[in-house]
């Protein structure tokens, strides 16, 4: 396995709206990279990881939202059917490091797609599970957490984080 670079804020690939998967290109070649994005964000102590986030033009994303980190949840061609409800809760991202803010989301969500077989499955959830999908999903959309906050927010969060960026740079 190998572990693959997280794209940081602002590379122009996380604005990029991800293309569908082919069913009939969910091979080996696929599931391997499927395995190396869970040691990537394993490695990055991340909740989930979409394929933008590391440079792939592919509707595909990651979880684990689990404990232990033995519950993996692969999501081929994502899409949300349903959601209910709102809170407004911290988030982060593995491609803004040392950075967080509220972000309002759908208290819960029922999302369908493919796992790393080609088998369709759907998936009802709520609490960090569901906003992880909603994030990621996001991602595979070009969509940042970032693009959900007011400009007021956003333009402290990112002197925050440019500063956190540039210290890492100097270090």
């Amino acid at each position: 396995m190998a572990k693959l670079e997280v794209l940081k804020y602002p590379h122009p690939f996380l604005k990029k709206k991800a293309d569908p998967i082919v069913p009939s290109a969910i091979d080996d070649a696929l599931r391997q990279t499927i395995q190396d994005m869970f040691e990537t964000m394993y490695a990055e102590k991340g909740g989930g990881l979409a394929a933008t986030q590391v440079g792939l033009n592919m509707r595909l994303f990651i979880m684990d939202a689990s404990e232990n980190k033995d519950q993996k949840i692969v999501a081929i061609n994502p899409e949300i059917l349903e959601c209910k409800g709102e809170i407004d809760d911290e988030e982060g991202c593995l491609s803004f490091p040392g950075v967080s803010a509220k972000v309002k989301r759908a208290q819960w969500v029922k999302m369908r797609a493919l796992n790393e077989f080609g088998e369709e499955y759907e998936l009802e959830t709520d609490g960090y599970l569901g906003r992880c999908i909603q994030h990621e999903l996001d991602h595979l959309n070009g969509i940042t957490y970032f693009d959900h906050l007011s400009p007021l927010k956003r333009k402290m969060i990112e002197k925050k984080y440019n500063k956190l960026m540039q210290a890492h740079e100097e270090s």
